[in-house]
């Protein structure tokens, strides 16, 4: 494999890890724990892994040994900086606790677990890929483990190789699926254990007890040098409103820390959008005057950031999705006639004549652009594909509308704007020293929760804010972190999406500065990932991860 100078010197670094890690380590337990809510049917769904203790590993005074044994790892759902360095972790902590045990990674995602494709991760292949991006190692897919049939292939090949334990690595879907996994080969007595560790970009997979997602550190730095550069070249052109739409389709964490490292001139919170019931009318408004005010200070000129899942939080807009989803159903009469008509203008008469008065109203207001995106793009189950919808474009456009209208009462004003999206630029950068160190603990201690048999827990490193040698690691049963919701028509047991918290300290700051940040330029720019240097920079955690901690 050909390598850069940057990968060469990259491959030389050793992780940092928690102290208690370097030695011998004790378990401690903590008492019952509960699911976050409902918890009666999610004791129905897991009788076996409920209600199981925190698990604290400390440093221990005697030297233990532990029978050899096999794990399998799967790299599940969209990429993250440091999945490599996850399965580094569980490759070195298996290794540690007994040279002869040896580690399988499953082949495309939890699809390689059913079909039986698999590789053995060597040393030789582990030394490849340490402290880089990707999930190119054993590749990663989004088939859902959920049919026992499929848990039953997956016991075949598991007795086949010998492997007791299962890592999966993923988002809290991964992880909802891993639950279930571990509970089914409990109650069947097959000897398998289930650990996860969580990862997701978006950083909505955390709680008391899980801190921050793997990736996020990463993504989020990878966005504020793009962010930067562009109010940079903004500030410097003095002509353009960029708009940037930021990956976070069902939380604005990356929106929200973007906009603490880069200061732009409006950041849109999707959670506030729901709370507050902004129409897409008000929210158009909102970034107009902010606009308008800039301009009148000569500032003709700003950048925006918009979160990726947007529409969805906008009261108005949920509604009018819900209606074309139902509306476009297919076979049912109107998406048949739909589907009858051969200009874009006929079917676009056609949905604003069918909807609700309140729906069409909006409907009509789009861009005709936009318009057919909601019509045309369907995902398998019939629903608009909302990550596709160009939410950034809707706004430039809307802006436009509202300042032509503007113009016509006198005003003068000048607006050009630009759309971007950051999305895939953050998912497989290469990991960041605090990422490196996470992941790498997070693998570290997924084999020590396997050597102490284990099952149905998620990886956890807590003390984030401090040095990595005063992480706290540990284990967290899955099912704390459960309530019921409704997918598919059924509710289902699933682990709770963190969304921002209005009245969390990160949100706060924010809101505290965002008024001055919208009329001044405030820009910050915070530069690429520094992997060497002083540890103020290049081990910094997120803003949010600071504020959350109260430092």
């Amino acid at each position: 494999m050909l390598k850069s100078i940057f990968q060469l010197e990259r491959s030389k670094y050793a992780p940092k890890m928690p102290k208690a890690l370097s030695g011998s380590v004790k378990v401690v337990e903590g008492g019952r724990t509960n699911s976050i809510a409902d918890q009666q049917e999610i004791q129905k769904f897991f009788p076996g892994t409920y209600g199981m203790p925190i698990i604290t590993f400390e440093a221990g005074s005697d030297g233990k040994s532990y029978p050899g044994l096999n794990v399998g790892v799967i790299l599940s759902g969209g990429q993250a900086p440091g999945g490599h360095n996850v399965i580094s972790g569980i490759f070195d902590g298996l290794k540690k606790l007994n040279p002869s045990n040896k580690l399988y990674g499953f082949l495309g995602g939890p699809g390689g677990l059913v079909d039986h494709k698999y590789i053995e991760l060597t040393s030789d292949i582990i030394d490849e890929y340490r402290n880089t991006g990707g999930f190119d190692i054993i590749g990663s897919g989004r088939t859902k483990l959920e049919e026992t049939a499929q848990f039953d292939k997956g016991v075949e090949i598991c007795n086949k190789l010998g492997i007791r334990a299962i890592v999966v690595i993923g988002g809290d879907d991964s992880n909802t699926n891993a639950c279930v996994l571990a509970e089914y080969y409990l109650s069947k007595n097959t000897g398998i254990q289930v650990i996860g560790c969580p990862k997701t970009i978006d950083g909505d997979l955390k709680n008391e007890m899980i801190e921050a997602s793997f990736g996020f550190d990463t993504a989020c730095k990878t966005y504020c040098e793009l962010i930067g550069n562009i109010m940079r070249d903004s500030n410097s052109a003095k002509k353009y409103w960029h708009f940037i739409k930021l990956m976070g389709r069902s939380a604005s964490h990356i929106g929200l820390e973007c906009a603490l490292q880069s200061h732009p001139n409006v950041c849109l919170i999707s959670e506030e959008v729901a709370e507050k019931k902004q129409t897409l009318e008000q929210i158009v408004n909102d970034i107009t005057d902010i606009v308008v005010k800039r301009a009148q200070n000569n500032e003709t000129f700003g950048v925006a950031l918009i979160p990726e899942g947007l529409v969805e939080f906008i009261p108005e807009m949920k509604v009018l999705i819900s209606e074309l989803n139902d509306l476009l159903a297919e076979g049912h009469a109107p998406a048949e006639k739909f589907q009858s008509l051969t200009t874009n203008t006929e079917k676009r008469d056609f949905v604003i004549d069918t909807l609700s008065p309140q729906s069409s109203r909006v409907y009509a207001s789009l861009p005709n652009g936009i318009a057919r995106q909601l019509t045309l793009d369907r995902d398998p189950h019939g629903n608009v594909q909302v990550s596709r919808i160009e939410t950034e474009r809707l706004l430039i456009e809307m802006v436009e509308k509202r300042l032509a209208e503007l113009r016509r009462n006198g005003l003068k004003i000048n607006f050009s704007a630009q759309n971007h999206f950051f999305g895939y630029e953050g998912r497989c950068a290469a990991p960041s020293n605090f990422d490196s160190d996470y992941c790498y603990s997070l693998g570290f201690v997924a084999s020590l929760l396997i050597a102490n048999g284990k099952t149905g827990y998620l990886s956890s490193i807590r003390n984030t804010t401090a040095p990595a040698s005063e992480w706290i690691p540990g284990g967290v049963p899955i099912t704390m972190m459960m309530n019921m919701e409704r997918r598919h028509g059924e509710m289902k047991p699933v682990i709770q999406k963190a969304l921002v918290s209005l009245d969390g300290a990160p949100f706060k700051a924010f809101a505290e500065k965002r008024d001055e940040w919208a009329i001044k330029t405030s820009f910050v720019y915070p530069g690429p990932i520094q992997y060497w240097g002083p540890s103020t920079v290049c081990d910094a955690p997120t803003r949010t991860l600071i504020l959350e901690s109260g430092k």
